[in-house]
C-alpha cells in the first residue's frame, strides 16, 4: 500500500487538476461503478494528484467508504484483494480466493466508496474484470480512480475519459525547485545560483520527482561550479530523446557518501510499494553491518535514524507516514527501479522457483506471490539448494504459507546451507519449533519471528547466539515459554516478545545491560515484569501491549527510558509507581485504557522532557492534564476518538516548539468549544504562525440523536522528518 497521507503545502501547481477530478467524482452517475484514469509519466505526480482528491474534504464528504491501494506490478488478483480489505477493515487475515471475494463483497456491499488503484501497469484485461465484477458490488456512485502510466491500462479499465497529467509550469517547478534547493531562511539566494538553477529546471520539463530531487540535491552548496556540473550533465539528453529520468535521478545517488550508498541499496529488496518501517530498515542496516559509530557516543540506532533523514533530506524516501515514536514510508517506484538497478550485483528479490542468484549477491527477499504454478514446492527455492547460498549475509523471508511442513524444511536448509547469516527474517512462518542448530549460525545479529503464530518452543541454543542484537517473538501467541538463559544474549538491544508465562522473571531479561527496546504484547498471564533489582540500564523504549492481567510497572527503576507506550492494558498503580525518577521521558502513548486519568495523575512529576504526547481510544479521558503545557518542548499533541474529553490546559498555546495538534472525534470538546467559540472554534487553539492542515466537521443523526464528529489538524511547522 502507498499512504494517502499528503502534506499540501508541499505541492506546487495542481489545484487546476484537483478541481477538474474531484468535479468527475462529482458527476451525477447512475452506474454501479465509474472508473477514472489518471495517466502520465513516472515521476509527474499522479500519485501525488490522486492523493489530494482523496483527502479534500468534499470527497470525504461524499463517499462513506474511502480506500486506497497500490497494486502489484503482475495484478495478482489475491493480493489485491487482500490490500482492499487490510486498507477497510485494519485486518490482515490469510484467507484462500473464495474467502477473499466473499469478505471484499461484505466490505462494499450498498457502501458508496471511492477506491483509488495507485500504479497499475498490468494490462491484463481478464484480472481487471474480475475485480471489476467483485467491486459493483458497492451503492450507486461509487467510483475508482487508476493512476498509470500506460494509456492501454487507462482504455482497459477506464469508463471515463482519461485524465492526461501534463508537466508543472515553469514558474510551479522554479518554485518547486525553490523551495528544495535553498535554505528558507535565505532571503534572497545568490543570483549565479537562481541563474543556472533556472537552466536546470527548464531542462526538467516540469517533471515534480526531477525537480524535487535535483533540488535537494543541491541544497546547501554554495559552489557555483557544483551546481553547473548538474546542469551540464551529458545525461540530459536522455531524458529529451527518451523521456527516460532515471539517468538524473542516479545523479543523486551518485552524490551520496558511500556509507549511504550502500544503505540505499538495500531498499531494492522491498517489493514496489513495500511499507518500510524504520526500526526493521535499522535493523537491517546494522545486521549488515553498515552503520558505523561516529565516536560521538550516539547508539547505532540513532545513527540509523540519521540515515534515513538524511535519505528523506535528499527526495530518496519519497513518502512518509509519522508516527509518535517511528515512522513508515515508501519508495516512488522510479526510486526503487533506481535502488535496483545500483543494487543488482550484492541484493536481489528471488522467487521460489530461482534456480540460482549471482555469484555477488548477499542479500536476497522472497516477495509475498501466489503459489499458483508451484504444485511441487517443498519449502526450499532451488538457489538455496545451491553452492552460492553459502555466501548470503541476509534473507528477508515475506512469503506466507500456511504448511508447516513446507516453512520447517525452509527454516532448516537455510540454517544448514547459509552459516554466514547476519540478518534472518522469518516472520508469519507456520512451523512450531526453531531447530537447535540455529546456534550455527555464530554471526547472525537479527532474528525476526514475528507472527509465527505456531510457534511453540524455543531451543535453548538460542541463547548461545552472542552476536545477537534484535529478536523479536511479537505476535508469537502459542510460546509457552521464553530459554531461561536469556541473559546470555549479552548484546541483545531489541527485544520484543509474546509468550503465556506469568513473569519475565526467570529469563534473566532484567539483567541485559545493553537492551535499549523492550516491547511486551499480548501476554495474556503476565503479572510481574521484574522484581528486585533492574539493571536494564540502557533501557529507552518501552511498548506493553494487549496483555490481559494487571501489571505491574517499575517506572522508578526504568530511569533513562524515552519513550513509553501503554496500549490495551489494565496497570497496577501505587504510591511508588510515580514517575519522578523518569528524567528522560520524551515520547507518551497511550490507547483504550480505562485508567488513563490515573495513569496521568501518576505522571505529573515528570521531568519537563516530553516531545510527543497521544491517547488514542480513551472515553474516560475528561480532561487533559494541567501540567502538560510545562512541557515546553512538546512538538506533538494527538486526541483522538476521546469522546468524554471536555477541556484543553490553558496554557497549550505558549508551546512554542509544538509542531501539531491533532483532535480527532472528540464529540464533547467540540461541543462545548462550539457553544463558546461558534462553528470557528478551533482558532481558539491556534498556535503561533500555525497554518490549519485538515478540517472536518459535520453533525450526523445516529441512533436517534445527534453525533460531533470533527477532525483538526494544525500544523506549525511544515517540515516533516
Amino acid at each position: 500500500m502507498t499512504y494517502s497521507f499528503i502534506n499540501k503545502f508541499d505541492v506546487f501547481g495542481r489545484k487546476n487538476d484537483e478541481k477538474k477530478i474531484i468535479e468527475m467524482l462529482m458527476w451525477p452517475n447512475d452506474k454501479n461503478l465509474s472508473v477514472i484514469p489518471i495517466v502520465g509519466i513516472g515521476g509527474l505526480g499522479k500519485t501525488t494528484l490522486a492523493k489530494l482528491v482523496y483527502n479534500d474534504d468534499r470527497v470525504k464528504e461524499q463517499f462513506e467508504l474511502r480506500l486506497w491501494v497500490c497494486v502489484p506490478e503482475d495484478f495478482n488478483l489475491s493480493k489485491t484483494i487482500e490490500e482492499i480489505i487490510k486498507d477497510a477493515t485494519g485486518q490482515n487475515n490469510n484467507l484462500d480466493i473464495q474467502q477473499l471475494q466473499t469478505s471484499l463483497r461484505n466490505v462494499i456491499k450498498d457502501k458508496k466508496f471511492l477506491l483509488v488503484l495507485d500504479d497499475v501497469w498490468s494490462n491484463n484485461r481478464s484480472r481487471w474484470n474480475e475485480l471489476r465484477d467483485l467491486l459493483i458490488e458497492g451503492a450507486s456512485g461509487s467510483k475508482i480512480i487508476v493512476t498509470t502510466r500506460s494509456s492501454e491500462v487507462a482504455s482497459i479499465m477506464g469508463t471515463l475519459p482519461a485524465y492526461d497529467l501534463k508537466g508543472l509550469s515553469h514558474g510551479d517547478s522554479m518554485a518547486l525547485f525553490k523551495k528544495w534547493a535553498f535554505d528558507e531562511k535565505e532571503k534572497q539566494p545568490h543570483s549565479d545560483l537562481l541563474e543556472i538553477g533556472n537552466d536546470i529546471v527548464k531542462k526538467s520539463q516540469g517533471v515534480p520527482l526531477l525537480v524535487k530531487t535535483l533540488g535537494s540535491l543541491l541544497y546547501s552548496k554554495d559552489d557555483d561550479r557544483q551546481w553547473s556540473r548538474v546542469r551540464d550533465s551529458e545525461t540530459w539528453e536522455l531524458v529529451g530523446a527518451k523521456k527516460d529520468i532515471l539517468p538524473i535521478l542516479k545523479l543523486s545517488y551518485d552524490h551520496l557518501p558511500c556509507h549511504l550508498k550502500r544503505c540505499f541499496a538495500t531498499f531494492s529488496l522491498f517489493p514496489r510499494g513495500y511499507e518500510i518501517d524504520d526500526d526493521h530498515l535499522i535493523s537491517l542496516w546494522m545486521g549488515l553491518g553498515l552503520i558505523s559509530s561516529t565516536g560521538e557516543k550516539l547508539a547505532l540506532e540513532d545513527i540509523g535514524v540519521e540515515y534515513v533523514k538524511e535519505l528523506q533530506k535528499r527526495s530518496l524516501i519519497q513518502e512518509v507516514e509519522e508516527s509518535e515514536s517511528m515512522f513508515q514510508f515508501t519508495l516512488h517506484d522510479l526510486i526503487h527501479s533506481l535502488a535496483t538497478i545500483v543494487a543488482q550485483n550484492d541484493c536481489s528479490i528471488v522467487g521460489l522457483d530461482t534456480a540460482d542468484i549471482l555469484e555477488g549477491v548477499r542479500c536476497v527477499s522472497i516477495p509475498n506471490t501466489s503459489l499458483d504454478g508451484f504444485s511441487n514446492y517443498d519449502g526450499v527455492p532451488p538457489f538455496l539448494r545451491k553452492p552460492t547460498s553459502k555466501r548470503l549475509r541476509a534473507i528477508y523471508f515475506m512469503f506466507r504459507v500456511d504448511d508447516g511442513v513446507k516453512t520447517r524444511e525452509f527454516v532448516k536448509t537455510c540454517i544448514s546451507n547459509c552459516n554466514h547469516l547476519r540478518f534472518l527474517n522469518l516472520a508469519h512462518g507456520s512451523f512450531e519449533e526453531l531447530p537447535s542448530s540455529i546456534c550455527n549460525l555464530k554471526q547472525l545479529r537479527t532474528l525476526n519471528l514475528a507472527g509465527c503464530k505456531k510457534l511453540k518452543k524455543l531451543p535453548d541454543t538460542i541463547c548461545k547466539l552472542q552476536s545477537l542484537l534484535h529478536l523479536s517473538l511479537e505476535g508469537c501467541l502459542e510460546l509457552r515459554d521464553l530459554p531461561r538463559n536469556m541473559k546470555r544474549l549479552i548484546n541483545l538491544r531489541y527485544l520484543y516478545v509474546t509468550t503465556k508465562q506469568k513473569s519475565l522473571q526467570e529469563n534473566g531479561i532484567r539483567y541485559m545491560e545493553n537492551l535499549r527496546s523492550l516491547g511486551i504484547s499480548g501476554c495474556k498471564n503476565i503479572q510481574i515484569l521484574f522484581e528486585g533489582t533492574c539493571r536494564l540500564t540502557h533501557l529507552r523504549k518501552l511498548e506493553i501491549k494487549s496483555c490481559g492481567r494487571p501489571i505491574s510497572l517499575p517506572l522508578g527503576e526504568l530511569i533513562t527510558l524515552e519513550s513509553l507506550v501503554i496500549d490495551r492494558c489494565q496497570l497496577t498503580l501505587t504510591q511508588e509507581d510515580r514517575a519522578n525518577h523518569l528524567l528522560n521521558l520524551r515520547t507518551l502513548v497511550i490507547f483504550e485504557s480505562e485508567q488513563v486519568m490515573e495513569l496521568l495523575q501518576c505522571l505529573e512529576g515528570l521531568a519537563c522532557t516530553l516531545e510527543s504526547f497521544c491517547v488514542y481510544d480513551c472515553p474516560n479521558l475528561t480532561a487533559v492534564p494541567e501540567w502538560l503545557p510545562n512541557h515546553t518542548r512538546l512538538k506533538l499533541i494527538r486526541l483522538i476518538r476521546c469522546p468524554n474529553l471536555l477541556s484543553m490546559p490553558q496554557g497549550i498555546r505558549s508551546l512554542t516548539a509544538l509542531k501539531e495538534l491533532r483532535i480527532v472525534e472528540c464529540g464533547e470538546l467540540s461541543k462545548r468549544y462550539e457553544s463558546q467559540y461558534g462553528e470557528e472554534w478551533h482558532k481558539s487553539l491556534m498556535l503561533h504562525e500555525s497554518k490549519l492542515i485538515s478540517r472536518m466537521y459535520c453533525r450526523r443523526r445516529i441512533r436517534g440523536t445527534y453525533a460531533y464528529l470533527f477532525s483538526i489538524v494544525l500544523r506549525c511547522d511544515m517540515a516533516i522528518y
